[in-house]
């Protein structure tokens, strides 16, 4: 399993602390050395101020009990430059303590306006905003990340956005949330951050290699929100198949994210009109990176290969149990993978051995029966079983003109929005011409 593992090329575009729940994983899943798996840990907390979590990882890791001097002194000091940086924004922290403060600072969107109302009302001090950031950022540091994301949020409601600050701060709390596990603010996170990465024109100066490193790490990390929050793998497909900055981004520096877009498709039955489009990028890198995943949609959509596929989809079963973010989705894949073999199979035939069918999907002829049945009652199939003979017998199944609508439109989109960025870049071209 370690071939398919990509922790480390995940890792790459991670916040350490992000990394740490990848590890965890990791050792309940056997794949590596346990001893590897806690040197890594203590390699990732040494660079933080979590003190307490590592003298328990060098327990485990040494079977001994003994706290090093260094640790202990370190851990003396974490907690006193605490103390050092609390002093210091102590009257930003009784603002956030009044929540009829708050509330209307929360109505005002001028920057501005709003430090001007502080420093009438509170002999505010602007500079008072960079600690609280250094103290946002250094509770981050000690695992602290509810009480973090309550810092970085007031830095971010009081900083212009052109501040030196104001990304980092993003970036902070976009973390934190994600750490403890506040998905509905991740998710607002993950949409600021986009945005401002996508409609900020003086961003790195135009750098496009450093705005190309933006996305890349927003993508990854953005794989946490995608497979815990409830629209999370709609919008995957959105954001990462039909948002050309966010594919030239996957295709140039990380085609691994192909494995997470190709699972959001397979396990949306409503997004059935994205598989044209993925199977096309996934043939364009299949020279740069493949899996069981991709390869299983290769087999079925491009070679029909049905005993391919099959193959695929049993090893792909084992690279899910061993993903962090697809674990989950385990079982959700195997009976949506099951119905596309099926589905594609039923078009080219018309009358189908169960038993031959069974082969095809890894199952036995009686459950793969019970499965066919329960497909035909739902209505989500024009089939009828002959019992007698073992056989399946397909009617016809003409593309809905309401589905060919929506896959017309989906198609239209896409074009629209490459046509409109096309515009977009040749009128700046003219205007920044036109200003020399």
């Amino acid at each position: 399993m370690a071939k398919f593992d990509l922790t480390a090329q995940i890792g790459q575009y991670l916040d350490r602390h992000l990394v740490f729940p990848l590890l965890e994983f990791l050792s309940g899943r056997q794949i590596y050395d346990e001893t590897d798996l806690l040197k890594a840990k203590m390699d990732i907390l040494s660079k933080t101020n979590m003190i307490d979590y590592i003298i328990d990882i060098r327990k485990q890791l040494y079977s001994t009990s003994e706290v090093p001097e260094d640790l202990r002194q370190r851990r003396s000091h974490v907690v006193s430059q605490l103390q050092v940086l609390q002093q210091k924004v102590e009257p930003i922290l009784q603002i956030m303590a009044n929540d009829e403060v708050m509330k209307g600072m929360e109505n005002m969107r001028d920057s501005k306006t709003l430090i001007a109302y502080l420093e009438k009302e509170f002999k505010f001090d602007l500079e008072m905003i960079n600690s609280l950031y250094t103290l946002g950022k250094y509770r981050y540091e000690c695992g602290n990340y509810s009480v973090s994301t309550s810092y970085l949020y007031f830095c971010m409601l009081v900083l212009p956005q052109n501040d030196k600050n104001y990304l980092n701060a993003l970036w902070g709390k976009f973390a934190s949330e994600i750490l403890v596990q506040n998905w509905d603010s991740a998710l607002e996170d993950l949409n600021k951050l986009r945005e401002y990465i996508d409609n900020t024109p003086n961003l790195f100066g135009g750098n496009s290699l450093k705005l190309l490193q933006q996305r890349t790490w927003l993508i990854h990390w953005s794989l946490f929100v995608f497979f815990n929050h409830a629209m999370g793998r709609e919008l995957i497909i959105e954001t990462f198949l039909y948002r050309p900055h966010y594919l030239n981004a996957i295709q140039t520096m990380c085609p691994h994210i192909l494995r997470y877009l190709a699972t959001a498709v397979i396990i949306n039955r409503g997004r059935r009109s994205a598989l044209k489009d993925l199977v096309k990028v996934i043939q364009q890198e299949s020279y740069t990176y493949r899996d069981p995943i991709t390869e299983f949609l290769e087999h079925l959509y491009v070679n029909f290969d049905f005993d391919g596929a099959r193959q695929k989809l049993h090893e792909c079963q084992t690279v899910l149990f061993n993903d962090f973010f697809l674990v989950s989705c385990h079982e959700e894949f195997v009976e949506n993978a099951r119905l596309m073999i099926f589905e594609t199979f039923c078009r080219i035939h018309q009358c189908i051995s169960i038993g031959m069918l069974a082969e095809k999907l890894n199952m036995n002829p009686d459950e793969a029966e019970c499965w066919i049945v329960n497909l035909i009652r739902n209505a989500r199939l024009d089939a009828k079983i002959d019992s007698k003979l073992g056989h399946v017998v397909m009617g016809a199944q003409p593309l809905s003109p309401y589905q060919q609508l929506i896959e017309k439109i989906d198609s239209l989109s896409v074009r629209s929005e490459a046509l409109c960025g096309l515009i977009d870049r040749k009128v700046k071209a003219r205007t920044d011409v036109s200003s020399y």
